[in-house]
């Protein structure tokens, strides 16, 4: 049976590795050997033909990221995905970003492809969480990231597969490029000029304007300089199609406040603590402000959380219960938070969460997920469950980081759901968030 022998001598080389190769050395061939395993079919057709046979050759790729930091435990497990999490595993925001556009936005035939797209420069994670207000809907066009001379493979083999039509009020523009991010040859690009964080910011929010045709009821305003407590604005801005703004922490730049003077109604959120935006800059935003408040809390990991669980009327995550997608990011990424703006308005809706670790989960993010582990009494069928998308490959959030997340989110019947009040749908812990009043005489106004 000649059809037969490479599985023979397949068989016979593969008892003969961990001889040759040692257990460590064992492990790491197989890994390799997953990323681009050829197997060899016989298939012996059962209707007649004298025993005819068939060998037929397919090509498995499996992903793998950081092979060396793969296995966890004993056996190890996928870093790509797990029973209640996903892992976009690029190596850098850019991968991330054409992943996750692809992902919410997959090119299958008879699709309809997104209006536009959005790209921003590598370095410039401030236009890409300006951007994030046109990831979800009505608009939803994915961000994608860029070089300024020249376009990464990776974002633009996702503007070919997403094809962006330039139509309805985009008025022909397929890619919109912000602070000189290059776009590939043969898109019909639009250009958005600005020299700083609240230049670019404000020429987004009049974008949102001409395309969304409709004021914003809030705003989010954060500090230009402090990523880790930016990037939870972004999930927000594609959920509810609010802008982001941009001011220092004493001083609210002029393009900042000529955008707060078009949305005078709009009610204006402050995100993160007095050490990031001091008092005078709400003081400042609430003279031309109807309401101005302060959300967040001291620590990126704890200002991200505190953003999660608050609600201000129409304002605000909530969620303080089980039932939700999430998606988390280090905080040494911040562009992540741009490339998972499109995953937190689409799927399963959820807030961005912040890691400042890929080695551990901080025991306050712990905490904050074991309060929503989703419980069941008697039938799981009809629970609900949470979901978490993981940004970055094993360097941004590791395996274990990982395996721990996974555990956490796991469905488990109520006697064995934890400590956490809201397992089984109960109400969560309130939020740590500071309010001040507003000195403007609108006080209290929307």
């Amino acid at each position: 049976m000649p059809a037969r022998r490479p599985i023979a001598r397949a068989a016979h080389s593969l008892r003969e590795l961990p001889s040759r190769l040692g257990t460590t050395g064992l492990i790491a061939t197989a890994i390799g050997l997953l990323a681009a395993l050829v197997v060899v079919l016989v298939v012996i057709d059962p209707f007649g033909g004298g025993g005819k046979t068939e060998t037929r050759v397919v090509t498995i790729a499996v992903a793998t990221d950081n092979a060396q930091q793969a296995p966890v435990g004993t056996l190890g497990f996928p870093l790509v995905a797990t029973r209640n999490t996903t892992r976009i595993s690029g190596p850098d925001p850019t991968a991330d970003a054409a992943a996750a556009a692809l992902a919410t936005h997959p090119p299958v035939p008879g699709a309809k492809p997104p209006q536009a797209a959005t790209v921003v420069p590598d370095d410039d994670w401030q236009a890409g969480i300006a951007a994030s207000v046109l990831a979800g809907p009505p608009t939803r066009m994915p961000v994608l990231v860029s070089g300024e001379s020249s376009v990464p493979d990776a974002t633009a083999q996702a503007l070919s597969q997403l094809k962006p039509s330039g139509g309805g009020a985009s008025g022909g523009i397929s890619v919109y490029s912000a602070g000189g991010a290059a776009v590939p040859s043969g898109f019909h690009g639009g250009e958005l000029h600005g020299s700083s964080p609240a230049e670019i910011a404000d020429q987004f929010d009049q974008l949102r304007q001409r395309l969304m045709k409709r004021e914003p009821e809030h705003i989010v305003v954060v500090n230009s300089d402090a990523p880790g407590y930016a990037m939870p604005a972004a999930a927000w801005a594609a959920r509810a199609g609010d802008p982001v703004l941009f001011a220092g922490r004493d001083d609210v730049p002029p393009p900042t406040m000529a955008a707060l003077r078009r949305h005078a109604a709009a009610a204006v959120y402050v995100l993160g603590p007095e050490s990031v935006i001091s008092k005078s800059v709400v003081s400042q935003i609430g003279r031309v402000s109807a309401s101005v408040q302060r959300v967040g809390a001291s620590g990126i990991v704890q200002n991200a959380l505190s953003f999660a669980r608050y609600t201000d009327g129409t304002f605000g995550w909530n969620l303080n219960d089980p039932g939700h997608g999430m998606e988390l990011a280090n905080s040494d990424r911040p562009l992540d938070a741009a490339a998972a703006a499109a995953l937190a308005s689409s799927g399963k809706w959820g807030p961005l969460l912040i890691t400042d670790s890929a080695a551990a989960l901080p025991p306050e993010l712990r905490s904050f997920l074991l309060d929503i582990k989703p419980g069941y009494a008697t039938d799981p069928t009809r629970a609900v469950y949470n979901h978490v998308w993981l940004m970055g490959d094993a360097t941004a959030i590791g395996g274990e980081e990982q395996a721990e997340i996974d555990d956490l989110a796991e469905l488990a019947p109520i006697a064995n759901a934890g400590q956490g009040t809201s397992a089984g749908g109960g109400a969560g812990q309130p939020p740590a968030v500071e309010s001040e009043p507003n000195p403007s005489p609108q006080k209290g106004k929307r």
